[in-house]
């Protein structure tokens, strides 16, 4: 049985009230299993023929019903839930835009470091037209997103305002063009 038939055959078993109410006689030791007792037998049978097929019980040695053991952590296991995002990455939506800004200064901080590594390359210089454009592909408020950016010191602009670059790695020093002294 796939994983995926294996937690749909055991959610489609327990949304089936007669199969339900006699897994429960089960996991509970229930003596005689009386809700499968007020069953037709071929209603019986079919009841049955559900439990056993999804896992949720077996005949034991003497031939009654019991209960599987580990069927749902098997279940769960066979169909692992997806990996959390880093802490940076859970402030981006599917297709990579920004859906907020982190409250804690260290992964806001990390979140505007990705986004400047991802948007500027080092040395390089771009006109404000050209970063407004490469930030509209990541958030819908470019302004404040630029902002943050200049304020963390992961981008500096020219004294106009006009060209922006990500500062120069290890000595600090900013390219030539954009000093301002």
């Amino acid at each position: 049985m796939s994983s995926d038939t294996n937690w749909r055959g055991i959610i489609a078993a327990l949304s089936n009230p007669a199969a339900r109410e006699v897994f429960a006689e089960v996991v509970l030791g229930v003596d005689g299993l009386p809700a499968l007792e007020r069953l037709s037998p071929s209603r019986r049978r079919r009841v049955v023929d559900v439990l056993i097929t999804s896992g949720l019980v077996r005949h034991g040695a003497d031939g009654r019903l019991v209960e599987t053991p580990d069927v749902f952590a098997n279940a769960l296991a066979a169909d692992p839930a997806p990996p959390r995002p880093s802490r940076v990455d859970r402030f981006f939506d599917g297709g990579g835009r920004l859906t907020g800004y982190p409250t804690q200064p260290a992964v806001r901080a990390s979140l505007l470091e990705k986004i400047a590594r991802e948007t500027v390359e080092p040395g390089e210089v771009l006109d404000e037209k050209t970063l407004n454009s490469r930030l509209a592909a990541v958030a819908d408020d470019v302004a404040l997103l630029r902002r943050h950016l200049v304020d963390h010191g992961l981008l500096e602009r020219t004294r106009s305002g006009s060209e922006y670059a990500r500062p120069a790695e290890g000595d600090g020093a900013s390219p030539p063009h954009m000093r301002e002294d």
